[in-house]
């Protein structure tokens, strides 16, 4: 029977949903699924405003200039140096040829001009592999290169996290937005660190082929390409076969992206993997000490960051071959020295067995200060037999009898003993040994100041203590010129006499190197044969303020005591000051500010910084254009050129004799020997150079009785000076208006001097005060009351110490004050400071 549909009041019943089980389900499935997502996104959203808020800003890479190395260069753009923390050289994109491109996008991001940032085909690739293949091992990357730009570039940071993959990713989709593909590219090869020190392709190429990169081939540019992997495990000098691997697999790679046919990788690997070293580019030799000014003053003026890592190009004075010439002359002249007034100063080490002398030797460390042309030696016989290593070969030979003979003045020499020896033209070995006297010397334009050779003493491999600009001490005589240049300007003739007889103050009792007196005394003879009696009366008779004037504004030093004494050269100074000091009376009487630096260019190649044309300046008065001289003056050309005719006659027929030798132009200089012989310099000039010696020893000592600057510094300054005037025209010092050339006779030797007008050749007229002995000195005159009743009493005066030769502050360099050199026979001191 068939049941009815209908209620039995005939309406339909109601009706259950069909599937309501299943929508309600399915609506709580949709309800969660919203809320899941939504909070995803919610989480995911605030997850990325965690990650990015700290994140760096991009915009600095649209003007990223990395750290790059900075160049010093000489007067004829030979590269000299190189200063830097980093080794790195920036290359823009369009210099960096095509295939050094291929290897590195080939070995690092095959899709790097394709995706947007992020290669996801290569996460997936990465993810799956690291899954499935490297339990245990480091994950594999899948970083483009525009990440690794955001993670060295930016985060710098490599701890390996999902965190900073993340913010990686972040800034690698910003940097894409932001930047070209070329310009990314360009940072990065500019950036990476490839190994061996070098930063970036072209430093690269450099420290690994010794080329530059246009001139590397398929087999080096995959080398380079190889590198950004692991710079370590395949390093070619570290690691060759490793690095032989990677460099055919990045072959290979190019092939692959069609950078190469396989026919040119296949050839590329058969090329063998040479590296071959390049050292980084430290000073030329024997331009250290020149070099290290130059960073010194670059560092003051731009701070070590910009002078190590700002991309600068430094152009120098520097004459390389006068600075080559001047440091070899400055130490055969110490060598010289110390072998007649030093003696033997004995071996280096002694060897306990000679059965494997040449081991030993090749084991043992050169001495700090050995030349380069002197080779460390093993005695092998007491007859002086001596081995050495040449290139790695084994050499014998027989010291020179006269050097056997020097050496037993202290010891024989026994089999065993460690020398230092210069093998000779003859078969035979010279033995050498490195001095305990110092020297310095300078060479510069008598116009501009430029300084062409600095020479701070016998090595900068042993000590770097720069004794041309670091050291101050006393200059002796060779500061009196000053003294009568003052004179020359309070219109005193060169044949105005003045007394030589003895005076004292207190216990000061000033004599003259000779001990004598020769009386009535002009200034041309008081000049050329160094009276410290006459100096100090002119000082007097003008008074100190007026000898402290010109010394200061000279340059030689920046204050100075109003004491008599200081007028024979009881300051300090430098040998680079009294060369500023010195061309000012060299170039008629234009104050000189001594400068190494010409320019200097920053790395797009802009001039930056310009060293002014200190004897040019242009302006224009009533539409006429007129060139100025805008230097202070410190003395007229009158009595600059009365002072050029008298130092000529220094050496001509003076203290200075032996620096003249053999130089047939016009030279002109004085002699310096300060308080018991403790400095010896020769400060001269042509019309256009000047140059200055100086030698002592770091701690001050006696050079020897009678060692004066004319004897030691002399000789010195005479090679040097010949080597600098061959190149050069020879020029006379040009006459002034105003002046009269005139011979006459000193009372000594006939002369030649310069007169200004109203001044009468060969006469000497009263002066008031302190002229001609016309009045008795005293010690209230003019300053000299201020001389202290001892020279131990003079303020500033110490016991010298030890000098650290090492310390760059200069006022280490040397004592405050020097003692007193006593003669018993005389009674009195030689003279506070000027000596000869």
């Amino acid at each position: 029977m068939t049941r009815s549909p209908l209620r039995p009041d005939g309406s339909s019943p109601a009706r259950t949903p069909r599937f309501r089980r299943v929508r309600i389900a399915f609506a709580l499935l949709l309800g969660t699924t919203t809320i899941g997502l939504g909070g995803s996104v919610l989480a995911a959203w605030g997850l990325y405003g965690h990650l990015s808020a700290n994140l760096p800003d991009i915009n600095a890479l649209q003007h990223y200039h990395p750290p790059v190395v900075s160049r010093l260069y000489t007067s004829d753009d030979r590269l000299m140096a190189e200063l830097s923390h980093e080794r790195r050289i920036y290359v823009p994109i369009s210099a960096i040829p095509q295939r050094v491109r291929n290897a590195f996008i080939a070995a690092e991001d095959q899709s790097f001009y394709h995706h947007g940032g992020i290669d996801y085909f290569a996460i997936a690739r990465a993810g799956l592999t690291d899954l499935f293949a490297r339990h245990g091992k480091r994950p594999l990357g899948a970083s483009t290169i525009t990440q690794q730009v955001a993670k060295v570039m930016l985060l710098n940071n490599n701890v390996l996290s999902l965190g900073r993959k993340a913010r990686e990713a972040i800034l690698a989709l910003r940097i894409e937005e932001s930047l070209s593909k070329d310009r990314i590219l360009e940072i990065y090869l500019n950036g990476i660190y490839l190994g061996d020190g070098a930063y970036g392709v072209e430093a690269a190429a450099q420290a690994f082929f010794n080329k530059t990169l246009d001139q590397l081939d398929n087999a080096e540019a995959a080398m380079l390409g190889s590198m950004p992997k692991s710079p370590t495990n395949y390093n070619p000098f570290l690691h060759p076969k490793a690095a032989l691997w990677r460099r055919n697999w990045v072959l290979d790679r190019m092939t692959e992206i069609g950078a190469i046919t396989r026919q040119e990788a296949e050839d590329a690997k058969q090329e063998p993997l040479v590296p071959q070293s390049r050292q980084r580019m430290g000073p030329l030799p024997a331009t250290e000490w020149f070099s290290a000014e130059v960073r010194r003053q670059l560092t003051s003026q731009y701070g070590e960051a910009q002078t190590a890592e700002g991309g600068l190009d430094v152009h120098t004075s520097l004459d390389p071959h006068l600075q080559q010439v001047s440091t070899h002359i400055l130490q055969n002249g110490l060598i010289q020295y110390a072998r007649s007034h030093e003696g033997w100063h004995g071996v280096i080490a002694h060897l306990s067995s000679i059965d494997d002398w040449a081991t030993a030797l090749a084991h043992h460390p050169a001495p700090l200060g050995m030349l380069t042309t002197w080779r460390l030696a093993c005695v092998l016989s007491p007859n002086g037999t001596v081995g050495w290593l040449e290139k790695h070969e084994p050499r014998q030979a027989t010291i020179r009898s006269t050097d056997i003979t020097w050496s037993r003045r202290m010891r024989l020499l026994k089999p065993g003993d460690l020398v230092m020896i210069e093998p000779q033209s003859g078969g035979e070995v010279s033995l050498q040994q490195i001095p305990h006297v110092e020297g310095a010397t300078v060479t510069l334009d008598a116009h501009t100041g430029r300084v062409l050779a600095l020479v701070g003493g016998w090595s900068f491999r042993q000590s770097q203590f720069n004794r041309a600009t670091q050291a101050l001490r006393q200059p002796g005589s060779s500061f009196k010129p000053l003294v009568y240049l003052a004179a020359m300007e309070h219109d005193i003739s060169p044949s105005e006499t003045f007394q030589d007889s003895p005076i004292s103050f207190g216990n000061w009792h000033p004599q003259n190197y000779e001990h004598d007196n020769w009386g009535a005394t002009t200034l041309h003879d008081a000049l050329r044969e160094s009276r410290n009696l006459v100096t100090i009366r002119v000082a007097a008779h003008l008074g100190m303020d007026a000898v402290s004037s010109i010394a200061t504004r000279s340059g030689i030093v920046d204050t100075m005591p109003p004491y008599l004494p200081a007028a024979l050269g009881a300051i300090e100074t430098t040998v680079l000051r009294e060369a500023g000091a010195y061309a000012a009376i060299a170039n008629g009487g234009h104050v000189v500010t001594p400068s190494l630096i010409d320019y200097i260019q920053d790395p797009e190649g802009q001039v930056i910084w310009r060293a002014a044309d200190p004897t040019k300046s242009l302006t224009v008065e009533n539409n006429v254009p007129i060139l100025h001289d805008p230097r202070p003056v410190l003395a007229s050309p009158q009595s600059t050129f009365q002072m050029q005719t008298m130092m000529r006659d220094v050496i001509a027929h003076g203290t200075g004799f032996r620096a003249g030798i053999g130089i047939n132009r016009p030279i002109a200089g004085k002699t310096g020997t300060s308080q018991d012989y403790h400095d010896a310099w020769f400060a001269g000039f042509s019309p256009d150079l000047v140059t200055v010696v100086w030698i002592g020893y770091d701690t001050p000592q006696s050079l020897g009785k009678n060692e004066t600057g004319g004897n030691i510094a002399g000789p010195i300054w005479n090679e040097i000076m010949k080597v600098a005037l061959a190149s050069r025209p020879k020029l006379d010092f040009p006459e002034p208006d105003g002046v009269t050339l005139a011979e006459y006779n000193t009372g000594r030797i006939p002369a030649t001097d310069a007169f200004k007008a109203g001044q009468i050749p060969g006469a000497s007229v009263v002066l008031h005060g302190f002229g001609s002995g016309t009045k008795a000195l005293t010690a209230a005159d003019n300053g000299a009351d201020m001389v202290p009743e001892s020279e131990d009493d003079m303020p500033g005066s110490t016991t010298p110490q030890s000098n650290n030769t090492s310390s760059s502050n200069a006022s280490e360099a040397a004592p405050k004050g020097q003692p007193e050199q006593k003669n018993s026979s005389q009674g009195g001191d030689i003279g506070v400071g000027g000596l000869y």
